[in-house]
């Protein structure tokens, strides 16, 4: 029997609740043959109870010694005053990161990443939070690469998420890297969530609504969704659109938060998996159609996006 990978999730004063307990929830769900493949232990700093925010107090079973003997230590979102807005780690904070040993996974959800931010955990990596607070984090911490556009950033040792249902995509990926999709998907299907989502968080971020008319890119969006197996650069969607080329990329990016070459990406993903799902066609063509190339490039992209190969994501959604 192989002992169960040791998750502890830190829950510091002032916790958001949902980012509490959604590791717990997913985590444990995850089993093969019938036996728990994680061990998730929620702890506090002491031995004290933890206030939460949404106004409740949560008693803990387990006090700082359950990050000593952790594999992976998650910290969930959290108001406290030092990390959040004063750019400090209070002493209890820090004596408890302090157990955490050496090569351990670490991961936050949400607000969590302004803890690891103070801890000095995120120094020089790339990070992410929810998009409301991504400015102040690089403002207090600004050795931080932050990006607020994308749901999560797996650096190998340390992952960070973005807002609440964030949470929910990191934690799937991780048990998808772990154990691979059939596990990640059974949890998923348990919490009725997707396995994964598609985008990054910039979809949310609030944004003045452009007129869809002169001097937007959306005619030049629309455009490009219906030729996607084509040779698409720069260049050739600036013209579509009767701008320049600098101008062209700084609208697409102020209408999408994305630039035009990462959109592209995204969309011929997307049309991808469309196309693997619904049709049978083999995998070089769903790759030249989608616009992605090669097969080999088409699993390149489809890897980093959700973690799967063609055939493992064709296995699993195609419709019958």
């Amino acid at each position: 029997m192989v002992e169960p990978h040791r998750v502890a999730v830190l829950a510091i004063d002032e916790v958001v609740g949902y980012d509490m307990q959604l590791p717990a929830l997913l985590f444990r769900i995850a089993e093969r043959n019938g036996e728990a493949l994680y061990d998730v232990r929620i702890c506090g700093v002491d031995d004290q109870p933890v206030r939460v925010s949404a106004g409740y107090t949560a008693v803990l079973d387990h006090g700082p010694e359950a990050l000593a003997e952790a594999d992976t230590v998650i910290v969930p979102g959290t108001r406290v005053r030092g990390p959040r807005h004063e750019g400090t780690l209070p002493d209890d904070i820090a004596a408890a990161l302090a157990l955490i040993r050496p090569g351990t996974r670490i991961m936050s959800i949400c607000t969590g990443a302004f803890v690891l931010g103070a801890a000095g955990i995120l120094d020089g990596r790339p990070a992410t939070t929810h998009w409301a607070y991504a400015d102040e984090l690089q403002a207090l911490y600004p050795e931080i690469l932050v990006d607020e556009n994308v749901l999560f950033v797996d650096d190998g040792d340390v992952l960070t998420s973005a807002g609440l249902a964030a949470g929910v995509d990191l934690c799937l990926h991780v048990l998808r890297a772990d154990h691979g999709s059939e596990v990640a998907n059974t949890a998923a299907r348990y919490t009725v969530v997707p396995p994964f989502r598609e985008g990054g968080q910039s979809q949310f971020i609030e944004r003045p609504v452009s007129d869809e008319g002169v001097g937007t890119t959306a005619s030049t969006r629309a455009w490009a969704l219906t030729r996607l197996g084509e040779p698409l650069d720069l260049a050739t969607l600036a013209e579509h659109a009767r701008m320049s080329v600098r101008t062209f990329s700084r609208r697409f990016r102020a209408e999408t938060g994305l630039s035009p070459r990462a959109w592209l990406i995204q969309e011929r993903v997307k049309h991808a998996r469309h196309l693997l799902e619904n049709t049978t066609l083999p995998i070089d063509r769903v790759a030249e159609e989608s616009g992605l190339g090669t097969s080999a490039s088409l699993r390149q992209h489809l890897n980093a996006a959700i973690g799967v190969s063609p055939l493992t994501y064709r296995r699993t959604f195609a419709r019958s």
